[in-house]
């Protein structure tokens, strides 16, 4: 009996334990609001509203994008987001989405006249990315030559001070930056070159049952329009700017 008490004292202390979201600044997907100082964006709200419905106790707490990767690797009980799916994320974690698709751009100069339509006319030329990206990471991997900048918010400038030749960042997020940096019109996208699903990444450790649990909520949304909802209002406010 002392047993049994014992490890359900244990369990019971395991599924108390609020879950720890990290998260870094990549709008419109998750970003920190600057009158309310809250995490807000298409996949921070999506996850409000999953873990509300779930009864589940959370914080969300934004730090640069390789720190908060790395709590979601190293500590029980922590997930992050908004996480690229890719073979070699597959066995790193638990997945719940995706939350949302990120089509990935190459952007240029709207002084360059460029006749490049794919990636590989892109081979001779020096692309920005920010440092331990999925979207970094996926060029390296097929031998582009990339520019790492510590973050995705430098690269427009990087780009009109001819730092390098392309810029690739996701289609909403790289006008986003665009906007916030004052430079449209020097800047135009060339060309989609990918689509990636966004994911709330979990710890190994989080209970299969709790990765079954958010899923099934996050396709409740899906199919009662909360998501769509979502996804409108960012996509409205991107269109606003």
């Amino acid at each position: 009996m002392k047993f049994y008490l014992f490890i359900s004292s244990l369990l019971l202390s395991h599924f108390c334990h609020a879950i720890t979201l990290t998260t870094e600044d990549y709008p419109p997907f998750n970003f920190t609001d600057d009158q309310t100082k809250q995490i807000i964006g298409i996949s921070a709200d999506k996850i409000n509203i999953m873990m509300q419905r779930a009864k589940m106790d959370y914080t969300i707490e934004a730090y640069p994008w390789t720190r908060a990767f790395q709590m979601a690797q190293q500590s029980p009980d922590t997930c992050v987001f908004s996480t690229v799916r890719n073979p070699a994320r597959e066995n790193l974690f638990k997945w719940v989405g995706p939350l949302g698709n990120n089509n990935w751009m190459i952007y240029v100069r709207s002084s360059t006249k460029s006749a490049a339509q794919t990636l590989e006319d892109l081979r001779p030329y020096t692309i920005g990315v920010y440092r331990n990206s999925a979207i970094g990471t996926y060029l390296q991997q097929l031998g582009f030559n990339v520019d790492w900048a510590n973050y995705d918010v430098e690269n427009p400038r990087k780009l009109v001070y001819g730092r390098f030749d392309y810029w690739a960042s996701g289609e909403l997020m790289g006008q986003y930056h665009i906007n916030e940096t004052g430079l449209q019109g020097q800047i135009i996208p060339l060309f989609k070159f990918h689509t990636a699903g966004m994911y709330l990444a979990c710890n190994l450790a989080i209970p299969l049952s709790t990765i079954n649990k958010l899923n099934q909520i996050l396709k409740e949304m899906d199919k009662d329009g909360t998501s769509t909802a979502i996804d409108k209002k960012y996509k409205n406010v991107e269109q606003a700017h």
